[in-house]
């Protein structure tokens, strides 16, 4: 742990002058405003798969990787919102699209649970040195727990937003056995959720198989990490007890659940945001005292 703490190198009066520091608010929006239209996206390279989308913030550790939901990039106010406070603060920064999503190559519809894993482990292990921070909204939620299993020493904390770990596999698995195998002949089926203005998502029946594999819920989850997990008691689409669920499934003691009375899903209200922020940055300022 000591080791961990010397590679945050984290200097607390530092970040408190960063923060006196700041510019006025109309000059602070004017300067994001260039830096946003001159940012260009950077593509990572992969021999045998999809390159995948993603914008960089260089800065000190722990570094901060947002994951985006389902069928969802990284232009999100929840991602936008984050960077932000990163490069106030000079922590690093990555925020990307899945494979078959936003920028990034690939077919959506030829996408899995398994291949979104990889793109995760492939941002890890390419883009990042030292400890991480990750930040999981809804489907990235269950991504995140998958990455902190795999590679444990470069995953510090976790934040999850909505977390939807197996929410797909269960909500197709409480519908009757009749509406289940008329799923399976037909090959698709057509999941309703709240957020979705279009009414439904298309999801193959292999989709749904395959993401059986990759459930975390029916077993001690191996994370020992910190892990924060925030949910609105108001979502329409991922039920907040699954948040309790994971928490009552890892291994970890250091655990949270924060429920928000009045959250929905997207948790993108000024005040969810603002809660985001502050939790990331209380585990910032965690893992600098760690020792």
């Amino acid at each position: 742990m000591a080791a961990m703490a010397a590679a945050l190198g984290l200097v607390r009066a530092g970040r408190a002058s960063a923060l006196r520091q700041s510019p006025s608010p109309l000059r602070a929006a004017r300067a994001l405003l260039v830096c946003r239209l001159k940012s260009s996206v950077s593509f990572l390279t992969r021999p045998d798969r999809p390159n995948i989308a993603y914008q960089k913030l260089k800065g000190r550790n722990p570094g901060v990787i947002f994951l985006p939901g389902f069928n969802s990039n990284m232009n999100g106010q929840k991602a936008t919102a984050l960077e932000d406070f990163c490069k106030s603060l000079g922590h690093a920064f990555i925020r990307f699209d899945y494979t078959g999503c936003g920028s990034s190559d690939g077919k959506f519809e030829e996408c899995t649970i398994g291949k979104w894993r990889k793109d995760v482990l492939s941002i890890l292990d390419e883009l990042t040195d030292g400890p991480q921070i990750l930040v999981g909204s809804s489907m990235g939620g269950w991504l995140m727990l998958h990455a902190a299993i795999a590679r444990p020493d470069k995953v510090a904390a976790l934040v999850g937003v909505a977390v939807a770990a197996d929410h797909v596999v269960t909500a197709f698995k409480r519908l009757p056995i009749e509406a289940q195998k008329e799923i399976e002949e037909k090959g698709e089926w057509k999941y309703r959720t709240k957020q979705n203005e279009e009414g439904y998502y298309s999801l193959t029946y292999d989709f749904i198989r395959e993401a059986e594999n990759h459930c975390v819920l029916n077993s001690p989850i191996p994370v020992t990490c910190p892990i924060r997990l925030i949910h609105g008691m108001r979502d329409g689409d991922v039920p907040w007890e699954i948040s309790m669920q994971v928490a009552d499934r890892v291994l970890s003691k250091d655990v949270d659940v924060i429920l928000r009375k009045i959250g929905q899903h997207r948790m993108s209200d000024k005040e969810d945001t603002k809660l985001l922020v502050n939790t990331v940055d209380d585990l910032i300022d965690k893992l600098s005292t760690m020792a």
